[in-house]
């Protein structure tokens, strides 16, 4: 995934979006007191200088970890600054590997690896996109992250009138500002002059622009809602301005882009490596299509558990699962509903001895409109994990039925049976309570911002959906291999989209009919698969997959000694490692302390 300065924006709305329109008040005196270890701290000044340098260029970014003196200030989306960025960031490599060489503290040289690693392999992306790619951006989805993350419950305030500053900046009406969109487009069209370059594909393109609608009102209804004034002259500017640069994109772009979503095998190398996974792809297919059909298996007598407690003649998992998915949640009854169930898991977690649970609750609340739009499922997002001054994560619940101007309506996420995996996965033992053991141990930067990837991130959600499984009901637990089932197919889909052995069509036909997904859903995720994010879906996989064999391994060195809750604290408390230094964590540190 490129990181030039614009794509850093559309990076923080996936990974790193703070607190955006949060319900949820959490006082300014709520930080964790942490005692910050001398090794963090020494890391820490190392990390900030590659901070300073991403954050002057990405303000958004910096807005959204709470650095208030960038508020005002917009991205400039120009090649100059994405070669001044370049520079800045390479100098201060230099730096770093000097400072490596004599530092005496392993931890600390581990994190200068760490950095110079994940920039080694951002400068190669960097220099693949400029030589092969066009890079489209979705201007609308930008702009609305960047005010949105002014516009918020959890921001101070005094800050949110910044927001104003940053709606005229974007809309070119400030002295030396040219709009966003003009920049974008001639970043475009740069790129477009050279020979031989390849286009997003048109499903791509216009998949991106469909949520336009909703970002548009999405802006309108927070400048409203934090009763902001002046701000709709400019707005209607700037909302010109989007509607041409869609139009310019459609006419003057689209025509030309990309039959072939395939990556070549270097592009996808990139893909993977930047996700996390240091094992060959094919390998991990083999291994995800041979689980697909025990997990197929391990559903048969659950199904079949479920089908007699309703009274229902067919006892297939699939037919099971359709009739399960009957009944919906929405409206009112969904924010209640999941809030009881939260707090069932987490009584279970405390009588089972799984894990430390903080003292604060979970903040689950719905979506609005236009975070729906963006982002159909339930997900949580995580805090800033830079000046964070209380802010918690927040577990987002998507309208059902969806917003106007949203996907087509699923029915993946809400049904009773689903709720179970969704909450330990998202909220807890999941990732709400990984993001807070990250802000609770002091965790370096370097491993909580540049360490992070689908890997190491997603592979304690996975682990937590399993851990609970066998706490569940009937349903609730074939719920959870579902889920299982869907993360095994995936994972072989993914290579075998990109290597041509499987077409899109085919790939939609086997989640939606034997994992048994809704059409809206399936083609989701398949288009995620083909050209959104190649390599996310096998990193999930593998991360899930090397975390169990992590746990498998260390009770077998404990024996009777290994205990559960232990084990899973200690992995929270190490953040962000990449799998093979989370092993040697545990060979080296956990294991022969427990002995």
């Amino acid at each position: 995934m490129r990181r030039s300065a614009v794509s850093l924006i559309i990076f923080a709305a996936s990974l790193m979006l703070s607190n955006a329109s949060s319900t949820a008040q959490t006082p300014a005196n709520s930080k964790p007191s942490v005692a910050e270890p001398a090794w963090v701290a020494r890391s820490n000044q190392y990390t900030q200088l590659l901070l300073d340098v991403q954050m002057k260029h990405s303000p958004e970014s910096a807005s959204m970890q709470g650095q208030a003196q960038y508020d005002s200030a917009i991205t400039d989306a120009t090649r100059a600054d994405e070669i001044a960025q370049r520079k800045e960031l390479e100098a201060v490599l230099a730096n770093l590997k000097k400072a490596e060489a004599k530092e005496k503290d392993p931890s600390v040289r581990q994190d200068l690896q760490i950095l110079q690693k994940t920039f080694d392999l951002r400068f190669r992306q960097d220099d693949y996109q400029l030589s092969h790619k066009v890079q489209f951006v979705d201007a609308s989805q930008a702009v609305f992250i960047g005010l949105r993350t002014l516009l918020d419950d959890q921001v101070d305030a005094a800050r949110r009138p910044s927001a104003m500053l940053r709606l005229r900046k974007y809309a070119g009406l400030e002295p030396g500002y040219k709009p966003f969109t003009e920049m974008l487009k001639q970043r475009m069209l740069e790129q477009m002059a050279k020979p031989g370059v390849t286009y997003p594909t048109a499903t791509q393109m216009e998949a991106a622009m469909a949520r336009d609608k909703s970002y548009i009102g999405g802006m309108q209804k927070i400048f409203v809602q934090y009763k902001q004034t002046g701000w709709e002259e400019p707005f209607a500017k700037l909302q010109q301005q989007l509607a041409d640069y869609d139009t310019w994109v459609r006419k003057d772009v689209m025509p030309k882009a990309n039959s072939n979503f395939h990556l070549t095998s270097e592009e996808y190398e990139m893909h993977l490596a930047s996700y996390g996974v240091d094992l060959p792809s094919a390998q991990l297919a083999s291994q995800a299509r041979a689980e697909f059909t025990q997990i197929q298996a391990e559903m048969a007598p659950l199904a079949a558990e479920v089908a007699k407690q309703h009274g229902w003649k067919s006892t297939d998992y699939r037919d099971v699962l359709r009739e399960l998915k009957k009944t919906q949640i929405s409206g009112d009854a969904t924010l209640p509903f999941y809030q009881q169930r939260l707090k069932t898991i987490e009584d279970t977690i405390v009588a089972k001895n799984l894990a430390t649970l903080p003292d604060r609750p979970t903040t689950i609340r719905m979506a609005t409109v236009a975070e729906t739009a963006q982002q159909p499922a339930a997900h949580t997002i995580p805090p800033p994990f830079l000046h964070n001054t209380g802010q918690r994560g927040d577990f987002v619940l998507p309208l059902n039925p969806p917003a106007e101007g949203a996907a087509e309506q699923h029915n993946d996420f809400t049904y009773d049976a689903a709720s179970w995996p969704l909450i330990a996965r998202e909220a807890r033992p999941g990732h709400d309570l990984q993001y807070d053991a990250i802000l609770a141990h002091g965790v370096s930067n370097a491993r909580d911002l540049y360490a992070v990837n689908s890997t190491n991130l997603e592979g304690w959600g996975l682990y937590s959906e399993w851990m609970m499984q066998p706490y569940e009901p009937a349903e609730g637990q074939l719920a959870t291999l579902q889920q299982r089932l869907l993360l095994t197919a995936l994972a072989f889909l993914d290579p075998e989209l990109q290597s041509g052995k499987m077409a899109p069509g085919e790939a939609t036909k086997v989640l939606e009919i034997e994992v048994v997904l809704s059409p809206t859903l399936a083609k989701q995720l398949v288009e995620r698969d083909a050209f959104r994010s190649p390599g996310q879906a096998i990193s999930e996989y593998y991360s899930y997959s090397t975390l169990l064999k992590l746990r498998t391994e260390t009770e077998t060195a404990l024996g009777p000694k290994f205990n559960s809750k232990k084990f899973n604290d200690f992995l929270l408390a190490q953040g962000l490692l990449p799998p093979d230094l989370l092993r040697k964590a545990v060979m080296e540190n956990f294991i022969p302390a427990q002995k």
